[in-house]
């Protein structure tokens, strides 16, 4: 465990004033590394001492995508809840584990199956740490409603499962499945959707009554995803599709002001397009896949992934990143290509999968993946460690 006592010692800085930089800085240098590594494990370059699709996978969702949703949880959960903010001693605590289990996770990937989990072990408990802070907010609340807190630790619990669950596939490989598609449906998915289905709307000056009956639903039929793909591969098409008609009956109902324009909007509202669309994609490609066994390298996933996850965590990082250093909540011409720069890499990765996994959209979906991180840190992480004036 780590010497929670040395946190005091951490000198004041512009940089860990608020939880939300550090978190975004360390979330977006993972995925630059994460991305680079995964490029150099598939083509062969680099010999890993675990699966390239293992550590793709890890990487993404717990060392990349999780801290940068920890960074906004961080920030609204307290507001959410009507309690104090959390302390710099609490969040500093949490980054300390994310960090060093990050650089361990990453050098052990290359040295030894013991250095890469005792790394992923100290994720794991940065994430427990995460999810017993947000739990304890909870429980001081005195806000009657807290349904959107509710979901959310519901997610963060399947969240710290599916990490557990996918430490041990170290050791016992056939849990290996069954830890991705809870991480992905019922971990992220349901975990940005519940915050997207709070904010967008607020956002947008277009406030929603929440269909609580249809959520639960949904839920359920994410759970059904699961139990499905565990047990016969491809065989949740119908569940995905019903999942893509109930997503685009509620968006319809939400009656977002799209087109509109104002990219810090228009980029979240592609991003809840993509959900239906991914969905859809998902129910096709496994049907296809069932009758004549073809193979469209999880393009169900990375369309929701890439599509869903990714766009949505553009748009949220940067209007949380400017909104939070006093600068003017408006998207300049090199933030809206950003935006675009979202749909270039989900264009890229389609491609790939239905061209039968063409090398040159591969590398070029990597290559676009890159630049945009790359190039939202060169504009936006002077912001986010000193408090630059844009």
């Amino acid at each position: 465990m780590l010497n929670l006592k040395k946190l005091t010692e951490i000198k004041e800085s512009y940089f860990l004033s608020q939880p939300h930089q550090p978190f975004f800085v360390l979330a977006f240098i993972n995925a630059i590394i994460s991305m680079i590594l995964f490029a150099l494990f598939f083509s062969g370059y680099l010999v890993p001492i675990v699966p390239a699709k293992y550590y793709h996978a890890y990487s993404f969702i717990y060392l990349s995508f999780t801290p940068a949703f920890f960074a906004f949880l961080f920030t609204t959960f307290p507001r959410f809840s009507a309690t104090e903010p959390i302390t710099k001693k609490e969040y500093l605590r949490v980054l300390i584990y994310y960090t060093v289990g990050s650089l361990l996770t990453i050098l052990g990937t290359f040295v030894s199956i013991p250095l890469l989990s005792t790394g992923i072990f100290l994720t794991f408990i940065g994430h427990i740490v995460a999810g017993h802070m947000l739990l304890h907010i909870y429980k001081i609340s005195i806000q009657k409603e807290k349904f959107d807190q509710f979901w959310i630790l519901v997610a963060m619990s399947f969240g710290i499962v599916s990490h557990f669950t996918l430490l041990v596939t170290l050791w016992i490989p056939k849990l290996y499945l069954f830890s991705i598609q809870t991480a992905i449906y019922l971990y992220l998915f349901l975990l940005i959707f519940t915050v997207a289905q709070r904010m967008v709307p607020f956002f947008s000056n277009t406030p929603i009554e929440k269909h609580i009956e249809r959520f639960k639903v949904i839920v359920g039929l994410l759970c059904l995803h699961i139990l499905l793909e565990i047990t016969q591969y491809n065989s949740s098409f119908l569940v995905d599709f019903l999942l893509a008609y109930l997503f685009a009956r509620e968006l319809k109902r939400w009656k977002l002001p799209f087109p509109n324009e104002n990219p810090l909007l228009w980029v979240l509202h592609i991003a809840l397009f993509w959900i239906p669309i991914a969905f859809l994609i998902s129910s096709i490609t496994s049907l296809l896949g069932l009758m004549y066994g073809s193979n469209f390298l999880y393009l169900g996933i990375h369309s929701l992934a890439l599509g869903f996850f990714l766009t949505i965590l553009i748009g949220f990082v940067t209007r949380v990143t400017l909104g939070h250093s006093g600068n003017v909540l408006i998207a300049d011409n090199y933030t809206k290509y950003l935006f675009y720069g979202t749909q270039i890499v989900v264009f890229f990765r389609i491609l790939t999968s239905i061209t039968d996994n063409n090398m040159i959209f591969f590398q070029l979906s990597v290559v676009a993946w890159i630049i945009l991180f790359v190039a939202w840190g060169y504009r936006f992480f002077a912001v986010l460690i000193f408090g630059k004036k844009l």
